[in-house]
């Protein structure tokens, strides 16, 4: 009998073959299609990236604007889908109300005709367009408010910032927060892109496949994170408090969230990109002292940990963006949704081109030849 080498959380183990993205973790690369993330986040558009990732090409001008009109014309959700969001606890996590709202949506489409393009068509459409919107809707229903109907006349960014607060968006916020969308788009195997995959392979709808990522996505060890980072940069207050809280962590070997990745071994290349973000944000709409704590932590980090390869991830600076935006806390995650669903779509649809359903082994590690033991005598 062969025996298999266990390798814990699959580490180092490919599950796929894919050309959608790449990462060199000991550069400091990220590539969608081939393109570095850094000029995508210079040049493109989240629409623009996520037809890039999904089909695999960059549209021409007449495809990008047929492709914007038709998640612009479906941006609105279903009343019963509205209504039963409105039966939601009010202190839900609005990453499970997303999850159930993502399944739900499948109801409503639920005929599967995987093999027909103009159906993948309409799923990709259908997704990018309402999770937004389900995610500003859960905002406000839980404040006792109705949700803000779709404005036609915003971009996709913009849009949901408007969803948010009934307001037209800042151009510099609504810009920034696109630029966050391209960033968190796609990042090769992590966790929910498998999760993911994993469901594609059984040949279920496109719908159950993103409820699943968004299940995955939801952890503290995953898409989760950015919430626990500005938890811990509150929890520090001051510059003064930086160094004795990182040595403090290091004494315990405690995790330091928003630091370390699986895969990079220098500073990530997006967490470069929304630190230049923040800067802008800062300076156009005022200072905030969390950021200072954050450059002081990443410096007393590299002083301390550089030499394992520890530096800060996408997460670190990600929450201190969207809460300049006036985003709550527990909507970070969902917003990393919002934009992971380009990548768990591009993921879905190359899957179904050369599917084989998921079906790995395991070792066993328990006992052979037990005896029954009747109760009585238990």
């Amino acid at each position: 009998m062969m025996v298999c080498e266990y390798k814990p959380g699959l580490e180092g183990i490919p599950a796929a073959e894919s050309s959608i993205s790449f990462v060199d973790g000991q550069k400091g690369l990220l590539e969608y299609r081939g393109i570095r993330i850094e000029e995508l986040a210079q040049k493109s558009t989240f629409l623009e990236t996520a037809y890039l990732l999904i089909w695999g090409e960059l549209p021409t001008k007449d495809e990008l604007s047929a492709f914007e009109e038709e998640v612009n014309m479906h941006r609105r959700i279903k009343y019963r889908i509205r209504d039963m969001m409105k039966s939601f606890p009010e202190s839900g996590h609005p990453m499970d109300a997303l999850q159930a709202s993502a399944a739900a949506l499948g109801l409503f489409y639920s005929r599967r005709d995987l093999h027909n393009p103009a159906y993948i068509r309409d799923a990709v459409v259908r997704l990018l367009a309402t999770i937004p919107t389900m995610v500003a809707a859960f905002q406000l229903m839980r404040k006792g408010n109705d949700p803000v109907r779709p404005h036609d006349e915003l971009d996709y960014a913009g849009n949901f910032l408007y969803m948010l607060n009934e307001k037209i968006p800042d151009p510099l916020a609504a810009h920034v927060f696109d630029v966050c969308l391209i960033l968190h788009a796609e990042h090769t195997m992590n966790a929910s892109t498998f999760s993911a995959r994993v469901t594609a392979s059984t040949l279920t709808d496109p719908y159950a496949v993103v409820a699943s990522a968004v299940g995955t996505l939801g952890g503290p060890l995953h898409g989760g994170a950015n919430e626990e980072v500005i938890q811990m940069l509150e929890d520090i207050d001051s510059v003064e408090n930086v160094r004795p809280y990182i040595e403090d962590c290091i004494q315990r070997k405690a995790k330091i969230m928003g630091f370390g990745h699986r895969v990079y071994k220098v500073k990530d290349p997006r967490a470069t990109i929304l630190q230049n973000l923040a800067e802008k944000l800062f300076t156009k709409f005022g200072h905030d002292k969390y950021f200072d704590i954050a450059q002081e932590m990443e410096r007393v980090v590299e002083e301390k940990l550089s030499h394992k390869g520890i530096y800060p991830n996408v997460d670190f600076y990600s929450g201190l963006v969207y809460r300049k935006m006036g985003i709550p806390t527990d909507l970070f995650t969902p917003i990393f949704a919002i934009a992971r669903v380009a990548g768990w779509l591009a993921h879905w649809k190359e899957q179904l081109a050369e599917n084989r359903i998921f079906r790995p082994t395991q070792v066993y590690n328990g006992r052979h030849e037990a005896s029954y033991i009747p109760i009585e005598k238990r």
